[in-house]
């Protein structure tokens, strides 16, 4: 009676076909994380006094930024052997679409495109590079929920076998056994927290000191991801010998960044608020 409890996971990941082209659940899903974070960033320069024709080039150096370095990471991370060792393999970097996006190597490719964007628009606008980290913080962290239940519509980054009476049975990937549904894990986690970031700046924004926001988000978004990633599936065969996997190893430096912001936001007491 108990098996009545699991879900036979077998939705289409394409939404709906368009002529030749085909839309797909995780493409609308992660375009839609992107439209959620420029109306959350419009509200941030509003109450702030930032002018809002920097929204635009923000959200295209953020777009940019983030599926660059996903793929990278995917292809360099992952699967470096594939995509290093042919010309063929070299040459399927540059297509995302085939697959293969990593949220690690995203998170620091975006870290080095916010670096670039505040040298070039924050000084004469009143704002510097950890202050556009905090709020991109509060915003990616309902980005990466859509993002995850983009991998969900995919069949795709799930657990191990589970007894437990929520297990997917992914039929789509010709599972037979129910799995731990991780995607929703991770989803669930990132839209707590990305709760927990914009209700600490709507009520408290004048209280906190800069560097708080993304020490936060660092610590908590990747402390899941390292915990979760215990009763995933590993995604390439050379993680099935490791002690932790890569997803883990990753994670380690980004909780120990977010400890380090979370030291200099409450040694140097600088407001998050912009001030100017």
């Amino acid at each position: 009676m108990k098996e009545l409890l699991f879900i036979h996971w077998h939705v289409n990941p394409i939404l709906v076909h368009i002529g030749p082209l085909a839309l797909r659940w995780y493409s609308l899903l992660f375009i839609s994380g992107f439209i959620l974070g420029w109306y959350i960033f419009r509200w941030f320069f509003r109450r702030e006094g930032v002018k809002e024709e920097l929204l635009d080039s923000l959200l295209y150096t953020l777009l940019f930024g983030t599926i660059i370095g996903a793929r990278l990471g995917h292809c360099l991370f992952y699967q470096p052997d594939y995509y290093l060792g042919s010309v063929q393999g070299f040459l399927e970097i540059f297509m995302p679409w085939k697959g293969g996006l990593a949220s690690h190597g995203g998170t620091l490719f975006l870290l080095l495109a916010m670096w670039w964007y505040a040298k070039h628009f924050g000084k004469k606008n009143g704002f510097d590079f950890v202050w556009l980290l905090d709020h991109l913080a509060i915003a990616t962290a309902f980005a990466a929920c859509f993002i995850r239940l983009g991998n969900l519509f995919n069949s795709e980054i799930y657990g191990d076998v589970t007894s437990l009476p929520w297990g997917f049975i992914f039929d789509l990937r010709g599972e037979t056994l129910p799995k731990h549904p991780t995607q929703l894990y991770e989803a669930g986690s990132y839209l707590l927290l990305g709760l927990l970031l914009i209700s600490l700046y709507k009520f408290r924004l004048e209280k906190i000191y800069r560097g708080t926001f993304i020490g936060i988000f660092f610590i908590i978004c990747f402390g899941m991801r390292f915990i979760i990633e215990f009763i995933k599936e590993p995604q390439v065969g050379f993680e099935e010998n490791m002690a932790l996997n890569m997803g883990q190893l990753l994670s380690i430096p980004f909780i120990l960044l977010g400890a380090g912001f979370l030291i200099w936001a409450y040694t140097k007491k600088i407001p998050a608020k912009r001030i100017g």
